[in-house]
């Protein structure tokens, strides 16, 4: 297992390989697709995002709300193929990670070599398990979104995968041709 602290830096991203099972412990973010659009526009207009994105890693998860005693509740990842029309240009503004799940597109992992980012894997349905790791959050944009909002959290040993390293190396693409194969 390989241990991330954030934010990442580009020495972190390059060693990582798809497939590589890692940690990740420190600020991360969660934004899902209303958040990136609001982020899309913020670019447009010229304004300053709410946190700043240099060497960090957004997580596509809208946790549930927390029951009594729990920092939150079941924060299972989202489908990140919903975030590919905005993330290119996050990436160019210096994004070096993102978690969620399922494949992602040809310009996403363009534009992830061309700018050295890493796009991790978390277990989809296990978002209760997840939520252990998670040991603070809070909303710093967006509370009308509600469970789309932005939020800072802080992780420890976040479960994932490296499923795209930062030269298009695809865990999802390996896998299937070794299937294909009979591996």
């Amino acid at each position: 297992m390989v241990f991330l602290k954030t934010p990442l830096e580009e020495e972190d991203v390059e060693k990582l390989k798809a497939g590589d099972v890692v940690g990740i412990t420190g600020r991360i973010y969660t934004a899902r697709d209303a958040a990136h659009a609001r982020m899309a526009e913020m670019i447009a207009d010229n304004k300053e995002l709410p946190f700043d994105i240099r060497g960090q890693i957004i997580y596509y998860t809208g946790p549930c709300p927390p029951k009594p005693g729990q920092v939150t509740g079941s924060a299972g990842p989202t489908t990140s193929s919903r975030m590919d029309l905005w993330t290119p240009m996050l990436l160019e503004l210096g994004l070096k990670g993102m978690v969620g799940k399922g494949e992602r597109g040809r310009d996403v992992i363009v534009s992830m070599i061309k700018n050295k980012a890493v796009y991790f894997a978390a277990t989809g349905g296990a978002g209760a398990l997840i939520s252990k790791r998670i040991k603070s959050s809070r909303v710093i944009a967006f509370p009308e979104l509600g469970t789309e909002s932005i939020r800072e959290m802080w992780v420890e040993d976040l479960p994932c995968i490296v499923a795209i390293d930062s030269e298009g190396n695809d865990i999802y693409d390996i896998e299937r041709k070794k299937f294909k194969r009979g591996e």
